[in-house]
């Protein structure tokens, strides 16, 4: 698909429709403008949105958007494994080109092969669905974290944020760390603002920490920086489990709904998560060297939030071993 013209002079208008007026301009419009390059001004009017909308004009009540990416920052796959159950009782309101937004031999689609015949392909999504929770709408933005046009996508994702007139973004991810199942999972709280979390919660960690940035954050960031305010919940999942860990995907649907004071339906995943917590229990009670282990991180626990170069430490330590270790959870 053609996004900008090539040619120096300006795509013209369609017919019957007016030529768009600068003036009338929205914020995000007009941030978009000045963030591309000079060559490419001209052809402003010509560019084409990396969103579709399903509904163009959906009536919403203090709109918040609940954003998870699979792959970076998702550990055991609870961040985006809490955004699908939120999106699972809604409604599709955009989608995103996926053809311009994704590499498809590193993020191939699934395909189906039924008694030797080729019957479907599942490609990577990113989608946005609302839904409604305590007389308010969810916007939920979910599915595989982009590897492409980070910033052109920023800037379109904060169009549509301000389009639909989101209040506030929360952020969910999940992390490796150094502690122990039998503890409830430590998370971690962001904000772009003092005051926007509850007391309740951890900001942290202290100091600095510098780590590779996921696609996610990137969208925060510039949404952030355009005067909406965004949050973010990580949760801590322990480094040696493997596979989805439901008590973290449980966390933090419980952070986010204290933090929009609303309430979602968990009864199932809190089952879940009792369900593997035993499964976790028999596996380490069958090891000596493992628990022993898990002594140690549970004494640890007990012990203040880690510094930013600790946690900075753990994810390398994660992303060089390719993943948690090698106890499943079920």
């Amino acid at each position: 698909m053609r996004r900008r013209s090539t040619s120096g002079a300006r795509s013209s208008p369609s017919p019957g429709r007016p030529a768009p007026d600068a003036s009338k301009r929205s914020t995000a419009e007009r941030t978009r403008a000045t963030s591309l390059r000079a060559s490419d001004r001209r052809d402003y009017a010509a560019y084409v949105p990396l969103y579709r909308l399903e509904e163009p004009s959906p009536p919403l009540t203090a709109p918040v958007v609940v954003a998870a990416f699979d792959g970076w920052i998702d550990a055991a796959g609870a961040a985006s494994s809490a955004a699908d159950q939120l999106a699972d009782d809604g409604k599709l309101l955009a989608t995103f080109e996926g053809d311009v937004l994704f590499d498809y031999r590193s993020r191939r689609p699934t395909l189906d092969v039924v008694d030797g015949t080729l019957t479907r392909l599942v490609w990577p999504t990113l989608e946005l669905h609302r839904r409604g929770a305590s007389g308010r709408d969810l916007l939920v933005l979910h599915g595989a974290e982009p590897d492409f046009r980070w910033k052109e996508l920023a800037n379109d994702i904060l169009e549509l944020c301000l389009r639909l007139g989101v209040v506030e973004w929360v952020s969910l991810g999940a992390i490796p760390a150094a502690v122990p199942h039998t503890r409830p999972v430590p998370v971690m709280a962001t904000a772009s603002a003092e005051g926007a979390l509850h007391e309740a919660e951890t900001k942290g960690p202290p100091g600095l920490l510098r780590v590779p940035s996921a696609g996610l954050s990137a969208m925060e960031v510039v949404v952030s920086g355009s005067g909406i305010p965004a949050v973010g919940f990580y949760a801590q999942v322990p480094h040696y489990v493997g596979g989805p860990y439901a008590a973290a995907t449980l966390a933090l649907l419980q952070h986010l709904s204290r933090h929009l004071r609303i309430e979602l339906p968990l009864d199932a995943l809190n089952e879940d998560a009792m369900t593997q917590r035993e499964r976790l229990d028999a596996a380490v009670a069958g090891d000596d060297d493992v628990r022993a282990i898990l002594l140690q991180l549970e004494s640890a626990s007990e012990e203040e939030l880690p510094s930013g170069d600790d946690l900075a430490a753990e994810i390398e330590r994660y992303l060089r071993n390719e993943g948690p270790g090698t106890i499943p959870p079920s």
